[in-house]
C-alpha cells in the first residue's frame, strides 16, 4: 500500500512519512490517516481491504450512489480493486457517538445532531429503487437471526439447545420475517449508528461512513440502527419522538410509510428486534472468533433492547420466557450454581 500511496502522492500532496492508523472495524479493513504535503491541502485516508476477505467495489458502488442521492459520503479519490486499495476524503475522526456524548445534558445539540441524521436517512432512502443493491431477502435476514443461536446463545453462555427450545426460536423467527419481509422496501444502510455518522463541522452532517453492505430492504431497518444504537442509550420518550419526526418527514416525501403511526412503530420495533438477536450474535462471534473484545461491553444495552420489545408483544411470550431462562442459567453458573438448564433443559 505505501508504494501504490507513493505513486499517488504527487497528484494528491501525500505526506506519505506521516502514515498512521485511523481506525478498523468489525470487519478486516483497516484504514490510515496521511497528513497533507502542503499547506493549503487536506489530509485523506487510505482503506485496506485485503482480497479475497473484502471486496471493495460494492464500497465504489455505494459511494457513487449514494453522493447522487445527497447523502454525504466520502469521495473515492483514487483505487487499486485488485489489491483492495482505495484513497478517501478525510471526514476527521469525531464520530455521532463522541459528539452525543460530549453534549450529555445538551437537549438542543443532541437534538439538531440526531435530525441532521433522520433527514439524511430521509434522502437516502427517497432515492430508492430496486435493482441497485442486493436485495435484503429472507435468506439473508434468517441467516443474520441464526446468529443468535449459534454464536450467542450456545457459544457464548454455554446454553444448549433442545429440540423445544429450538422450536420457540424457529416460530419467533417466521414471525419476525414474516414482518420484516412485508415492509415497504428502500435503500437500507444496515449501520446507521453514531459509531458511522461523523460530525463535520464545515459541511453537513452528517458524514456517512461503513455503506458496503447497502441492500435494498425493510424501510425501518436503519432507523432502528439510529434510535436503538448498540453503543449509546436514548430514553423511550425520546426515541418515539424522533421516531414521530422521522415518520412525518417520510411521510412528506411521499415514502411508503404506514399512513398509521401505530402500525409504523409495531414495524420499527419488530425489525428492531430482529436486527438486535442478529447484534447479539454478532458481537459473541467477534469476541470469540475473531479476538475483538471490545464489543462484549456493548451486550448488555443490546440484550436489553431485544427483552424490551419481546415482553412487549404477546406474539412473542415464548421467546421472551427463553431468553429469560438463557440469562438465568447464565448468571447461575456465572455464581458457580449448577443448573440444568445449560445441559439441555427442556421447556
Amino acid at each position: 500500500m505505501r508504494i501504490w500511496l507513493a505513486g499517488l502522492a504527487p497528484a494528491h500532496a501525500l505526506a506519505i512519512e506521516t502514515i498512521r492508523p485511523a481506525s478498523n472495524d468489525a470487519s478486516f479493513r483497516r484504514y490510515f490517516r496521511i497528513d497533507a504535503a502542503g499547506p493549503g491541502a487536506a489530509s485523506r485516508v487510505a482503506m485496506d481491504a485485503p482480497p479475497p476477505m473484502e471486496d471493495c467495489r460494492p464500497f465504489v458502488h455505494a459511494a457513487q450512489v449514494l453522493r447522487d442521492a445527497g447523502v454525504h459520503v466520502p469521495q473515492v479519490l483514487a483505487a487499486d480493486l485488485d489489491s483492495g486499495f482505495l484513497l478517501l476524503e478525510d471526514f476527521g475522526s469525531t464520530t455521532y457517538l463522541q459528539r452525543l456524548q460530549e453534549c450529555a445534558g445538551d437537549d438542543a445539540r443532541i437534538d439538531a445532531l440526531m435530525r441532521d441524521a433522520g433527514e439524511a436517512l430521509v434522502r437516502m432512502q427517497a432515492a430508492s429503487r430496486a435493482g441497485v443493491f442486493p436485495d435484503y431477502d429472507r435468506t439473508l435476514l434468517a441467516r443474520e437471526l441464526d446468529l443468535y443461536p449459534q454464536w450467542y446463545v450456545e457459544r457464548h453462555r454455554g446454553f444448549a439447545l433442545d429440540d423445544g427450545a429450538r422450536a420457540t426460536l424457529h416460530d419467533a423467527f417466521e414471525r419476525l420475517l414474516e414482518n420484516n419481509l412485508a415492509q415497504p422496501r428502500v435503500f437500507v444502510h444496515r449501520d446507521w449508528h453514531s459509531r458511522n455518522l461523523m460530525v463535520l463541522d464545515d459541511a453537513d452532517n452528517p458524514g456517512v461512513l461503513d455503506f458496503q453492505d447497502a441492500v435494498h430492504g425493510p424501510l425501518t431497518y436503519d432507523l432502528v440502527s439510529m434510535l436503538r444504537d448498540a453503543y449509546i442509550e436514548w430514553p423511550e420518550e425520546r426515541q418515539l419522538d424522533w421516531a414521530v419526526r422521522y415518520w412525518q418527514a417520510a411521510r412528506a416525501r411521499a415514502l411508503p410509510v404506514a399512513a398509521d403511526f401505530g402500525r409504523f412503530y409495531r414495524d420499527f420495533e419488530w425489525m428492531g428486534l430482529q436486527r438486535h438477536l442478529k447484534v447479539l450474535g454478532i458481537f459473541a462471534r467477534l469476541h470469540h472468533r475473531d479476538g475483538k473484545d471490545r464489543y462484549l461491553a456493548d451486550l448488555p444495552l443490546v440484550l436489553s433492547y431485544a427483552l424490551r420489545t419481546a415482553r412487549r408483544y404477546r406474539e412473542f411470550d415464548a421467546l421472551t420466557l427463553l431468553m429469560e431462562r438463557i440469562e438465568a442459567a447464565h448468571d447461575k453458573a456465572a455464581r458457580g450454581v449448577a443448573s440444568p438448564r445449560s445441559a439441555g433443559y427442556t421447556f
